[in-house]
This record gives C-alpha cells, structure tokens and sequence, in this order.
C-alpha cells in the first residue's frame, strides 16, 4: 500500500485538521510528519471545537492508529495539556496513539530563545509563534538536540543540562529578560508523564503497516508557502512542509507515495510578517476577517486576509505533485457582488507573470484580478454539489482550469457534516 499525503497549499490555517478528521474514516493510520505545537488543527463535531497542536488529527475515531513521526518537534509541556483535554472523550491513548523516539524535544529555553531573538530583529521579525520551533530545529539541524527516546535515559538530565546550558550561553547576548525555574517544574512533570506513552521506531511501525495493507494518511501542518525551502524565505517556518516531507518525516520512501491532497482556502489569508500580494486592506478583508472568524489557532492573531491567488495555487500544486484538491471555506465568500481572482504579476515595468519569483513576492509586482460574478446565498444547510449556486460553480471550474487538478471537496462550513464531495476521493 502508499501512503497518502494531505498538506496545506497556502501560508497554513486552511482548515486541514477538518479535512483529515473527514477523511480518517477510510484509513487505518494517520500520521503527522514535521512541525509542532506552532499548528494548529481545528475540528468541529457535535457542537464542539477541538484544537490540536501535536496530537494527529485522526484521534477521535476509535479505530483508527495515530502517529507523531520523527519530522514532528514535540513541546512534552503542551503535549500533556491536550492529553489532558482528550480524557473527556474516553480515547484509549494505549491503543491509538504512538510516538516516535526520534522526535526532536522542546526544552523550555528553546522557547526562551524562540521569543529572544524575535525581540532582537525589531521592525524585521518574522512573526514567530515563540513555541520555540525554530530554535528546536536548529539544534537538530547542528546535531545538539534531545530526541524523544532520550528521556529514558539514565543520563538524559545531564545532556539536558548541557543544552540548557548552551542555551544560557546565547541568550547572555541578548537583552532579555526570563524565569526559567518557574517554566521548568512543569517541563519535568511532563517528561515523567511521557514515559508512559508508546514510544516506538516509527519507521518500522508505519513500513510495517504499509507491508500488510494497512491504509495511512500522513498529515502536513503549516502550508507549503511556509515551506524552509520553497517559502517565502525568510519569512517561514523550520521545517518542510510539502510531500517530500512526508518522507523524511515518516521514513517512508518516495516511490511509496500515493495521492496527494492539496488543501487551500477559498480566498488567501496569513499570520506574521511576509509578502501576501493580494491582501486587502478594505471593507472587503474586514468582510472575509470576520466571516471567517479568522484568527489564529495557536496564537489568536488576526489573520491577514486577500483574494485567491492562483499563480501561487498552481505553484503549490507544482511542487507538491498534488493529485487532488480540497476547497475550503467557500461559505466565507457568501454575500460579495464581486469575488476577484489574481491570475497574474505585473511589475513595474508592465510586465506580466504567472511564476512565482526567487523572492515571491517582490516590492514592484502588483496583482491582475479576473473579476467574477458573487452569490448572495447562504451554503450552511447544502448537502450536495449540484445545490450550490451556480457562480460558485463557475469559481469551482475556474480555478481548476488554471491549475489543471479537480477540486473534489467543497467545504461549506466548520462541521465535519459540512463537507460538499464534488467527486468521490480515490485513495491509495
């Protein structure tokens, strides 16, 4: 069997933890593959609104086998207080969710450091989520990390102290004030609750899988325009976030991966610092802000908010080798006479361009919009595709005539219920 990859396409929040909620039901595992406690997977079921950070996504169905994969960098502190926030739904954790030894550790000076130097660039930060993530990253990177497996070690709180302690060293360059003992007493409470987990070589556990049929849904967190190498660097997170994460973040090969399922919002929206080429700053954006109650996750931000930007659509698409795409949030453009859809770059000297350039988006380009025809109707209470309004009809074949791969899900509202299937999702 592959294993198939489902990934944001745009700078994150495009509403993938519904989507691999909706999906899980035809795996056997679901797996996360990189990034941390900076994601943040809303689903909604029942009337209720469950925030993931780190725990995958396919946790609410008894069923099914969850795995943190050696890609993920995993805070032990918030880990436990969304274990903490499962009890109430009986979940047998014993069962359902392992975690693999060679993720990296979060260590309270990570974040220390995370929220130090973000400090320290002034008007230039990057809008950091101060999880500590890319400090964690870059420990691994320089091969001074902690890994998961490491805390039943004998000696695991000696070398936490000698990173500790490497950390302190940094951070005597920086004017920035802290108080480390009082964050470390739940740091150790955690690890101690943590050895009780099911620590495993996630490698073998998820090739083991695919060996005997089992079906396996890998899940992405952030977006693909946060990727570290594909992004809008400097302005991105630390990990890879494309399918080829999946691989080095799961140890799966490449050849074993099956579909590809792209998720992107209706419409584009960011948290922090970066180029965003079609954000609005009019009523227009307050309208989609609003509507689409668009405030971070993990952090409570207000989102910036912009029209569809397909060049970077198709770019994703590129990248990624999706197969299949998901639509979300098509409710939010309810109520707009006119929806515009940038199709290209123009930069100052006329000059047109549907490709996204080395840094993305550069000062002179300026979007061209495709203007198109809005709908008044209210999409909360439609069931199949065919009763969706007729321009949302035509928005739907625009976009897949620019990208060339079918949008398969219409997603019309927050609930797992809310869910259009355009055409049946063919898995691997």
């Amino acid at each position: 069997m592959s294993v198939d990859v489902l990934l944001g396409l745009q700078w994150g929040d495009e509403g993938k933890g519904k989507v691999v909620d909706y999906l899980a039901r035809k795996y056997d595992l679901v797996a996360r593959f990189q990034g941390g406690p900076n994601a943040g997977h809303t689903l909604e079921f029942d009337g209720i609104k469950h925030v993931l950070h780190q725990i995958p996504s396919g946790i609410f169905h008894k069923e099914i086998k969850n795995i943190v994969g050696n890609g993920v960098v995993l805070d032990p502190v918030i880990f436990m207080n969304e274990i903490r926030k499962l009890d109430q739904f009986n979940i047998d954790l014993a069962a359902q969710l392992f975690l693999s030894k060679k993720a990296q550790l979060i260590i309270p000076t990570h974040r220390i450091l995370d929220a130090a130097y973000e400090k320290a660039k002034g008007k230039n930060k990057i809008g950091s989520t101060l999880r500590g993530i890319g400090p964690t990253y870059q420990d691994k990177i320089a091969r001074n990390g902690l890994r998961l497996g490491d805390i039943v070690s004998p000696n695991f709180e000696e070398r936490y102290s000698r990173l500790q302690q490497r950390h302190l060293k940094t951070l005597s360059n920086y004017d920035f004030e802290f108080d480390l003992p009082a964050v470390e007493k739940d740091f150790f409470e955690a690890i101690e609750q943590m050895k009780d987990f099911n620590l495993v070589n996630s490698e073998y556990f998820i090739n083991d899988y695919m060996s005997t049929g089992k079906t396996i849904l890998a899940e992405g967190a952030q977006g693909s325009l946060l990727d570290i190498d594909f992004g809008s660097y400097p302005f991105v997170t630390s990990s890879t976030t494309t399918a080829a994460g999946a691989c080095t973040g799961l140890g799966i090969a490449p050849a074993n991966i099956g579909e590809v399922f792209g998720i992107f919002k209706a419409y584009c929206t960011r948290v922090g610092s970066g180029p965003f080429l079609t954000e609005l700053f009019d009523e227009d954006g307050e309208q989609l802000r609003k509507t689409g109650n668009e405030f971070g996750a993990t952090t409570g931000r207000p989102r910036r908010c912009g029209w569809l930007d397909l060049p970077a659509l198709k770019y994703a698409v590129m990248i990624n080798g999706v197969t299949q795409l998901f639509m979300m949030k098509a409710d939010v453009l309810s109520g707009f006479d006119q929806i515009k859809v940038c199709t290209q770059y123009q930069d100052a000297s006329g000059e047109v361009s549907n490709e996204m350039g080395f840094e993305q988006h550069g000062d002179d380009l300026k979007p061209v919009y495709v203007e198109m025809e809005g709908w008044k109707d209210v999409l909360d209470n439609v069931t199949s595709y065919d009763a969706l309004p007729d321009q949302l009809h035509k928005y739907v074949d625009f976009i897949e005539e620019y990208v060339g791969v079918p949008i398969n899900i219409v997603s019309v509202g927050p609930d797992r219920e809310q869910t259009i299937i355009k055409q049946e999702m063919v898995i691997s």
